[in-house]
């Protein structure tokens, strides 16, 4: 019987979800579209090319909607199936911002090394545009593939100043900023470019040097966050096996399951706020 109950539970699950996708495509696509232009735009800046993104996005969507329907219908637990869309909405888009942060991270690391392989090209009387193409061969990746994207900007016809203003726009990055403003007034008005751009080196360096230290003294702080953010979880199975009773009024209660879902709600906000403070930003 019990078999047969789960059968046809599934069978109405799968069939409201055909109906709601079916009657609903136009605008799903509409949404689809947005998404994937937003998440398309933002791959296209750390240089990565997914050519079956709408497929993902759209499987993830339905995904969304099936786990919403099965938890909402299928187990009866509405506000458990509100927090699992919650949660599993911005989920994409935090990893993308994840990734993005540590590819903005390696660059800023390579960028002072970068920097001096340019002064010492220019000092070996090379143009800059030459150097910029030595930059495209050497360096080491991911800066590597910028530097590709600028010399072959370039070589269409660009200007050099819309090159860099664009990759400025492209990285957001403060140091690289200062570079491009580097070359760009060498260019207009003359001077020893390598000069300037082994003091903009430096004063990367002492940059990076400062992260590296407050992201050491940090540390500490980062792990307690983890740690406390794992706390309430161990802490509810240790009274699962203490007081099963009135914790599994958690699960099975209305009451018990808003309390539970404003508890993860807020384990998850603080985590990714302590998160955010301790981030150092010179």
């Amino acid at each position: 019987m019990a078999a047969a109950e789960t059968i046809i539970l599934s069978s109405i699950m799968g069939a409201a979800a055909g109906a709601i996708s079916w009657t609903s495509r136009d605008w799903v696509g509409k949404l689809i579209d947005t998404l994937e232009a937003d998440v398309r735009e933002k791959l296209r800046g750390m240089r990565i090319t997914a050519p079956h993104l709408r497929s993902y996005l759209a499987g993830w969507f339905y995904l969304m909607v099936v786990t919403l329907i099965g938890l909402w219908f299928g187990y009866g637990n509405p506000v458990f199936a509100l927090l699992a869309v919650t949660l599993m909405g911005p989920l994409p888009w935090y990893l993308l911002h994840r990734m993005a942060e540590r590819r903005r991270m390696q660059i800023e690391d390579q960028l002072a090394g970068s920097m001096t392989t340019l002064s010492g090209a220019i000092r070996a009387g090379l143009s800059l545009a030459q150097a910029l193409e030595i930059l495209a061969e050497q360096s080491p990746k991911p800066i590597k593939f910028e530097f590709q994207h600028m010399v072959g900007q370039y070589s269409m016809g660009k200007t050099l100043q819309e090159t860099l203003t664009e990759a400025k726009q492209r990285l957001k990055s403060e140091n690289f900023s200062m570079f491009a403003a580097a070359m760009l007034a060498s260019r207009e008005s003359g001077g020893k470019l390598n000069e300037t751009v082994e003091r903009i080196a430096d004063s990367v360096r002492e940059f990076q040097r400062l992260e590296r230290k407050i992201t050491a003294e940090t540390a500490q702080a980062r792990k307690s966050a983890v740690y406390m953010a794992l706390a309430p979880p161990i802490i509810l199975l240790v009274y699962y096996f203490v007081d099963p009773i009135n914790t599994g009024r958690l699960f099975t209660t209305l009451p018990g399951q808003i309390m539970l879902s404003f508890a993860i709600i807020l384990d998850v906000s603080a985590w990714l706020w302590a998160r955010a403070i301790l981030t150092p930003d010179i």
